[in-house]
C-alpha cells in the first residue's frame, strides 16, 4: 500500500474495529445490567463459556488496534517534535502490548478454571 493511502487504512481500521466493539459493548452492558453474575465464581463460569471467551478474545486485539490507531493519529497530528512523538509512540506500544497480554491471560485463565 502506498504512503498516500495510509490515512485511508487507519480510517478503515478505526471504523471496522468500532463496529465490533460497539456490539460487544452493547452486549456486555445488557448482560451486566439485566443478568449480572452474583459472585466471582459465576463470573468466571460465564467468561469460561466458549462463545463468551471467543467474543472477548476477539474483542481484546480489536480494542487494542482501535486504541493504537486513535493514539497514533492524535500523536501524529498534535505532537510535532519527532523524537518526542516516537518516544510517546514507543511507550504506548509497550502499554498496549502489556495490556493485551494481561487481558488474554485473564480470559484464558478463566477458561481453564484456575
Amino acid at each position: 500500500m502506498s504512503r498516500q493511502a495510509s490515512g485511508l487504512m487507519a480510517w478503515l481500521l478505526q471504523r471496522t474495529t468500532a463496529i465490533y466493539l460497539a456490539f460487544l459493548t452493547g452486549y456486555l452492558l445488557l448482560k451486566f445490567i439485566f443478568d449480572a453474575p452474583a459472585d466471582h465464581a459465576e463470573l468466571v463460569a460465564w467468561v469460561a463459556h466458549p462463545v463468551v471467551a471467543m467474543a472477548l478474545m476477539l474483542g481484546v486485539p480489536l480494542g487494542l488496534i482501535h486504541a493504537w490507531v486513535g493514539i497514533r493519529n492524535v500523536l501524529i497530528d498534535y505532537v510535532h517534535p519527532t523524537r518526542l512523538r516516537l518516544g510517546l509512540m514507543t511507550g504506548f506500544v509497550f502499554i498496549i502490548l502489556a495490556s493485551g497480554l494481561w487481558f488474554l491471560k485473564a480470559i484464558i485463565t478463566a477458561g481453564l478454571g484456575r
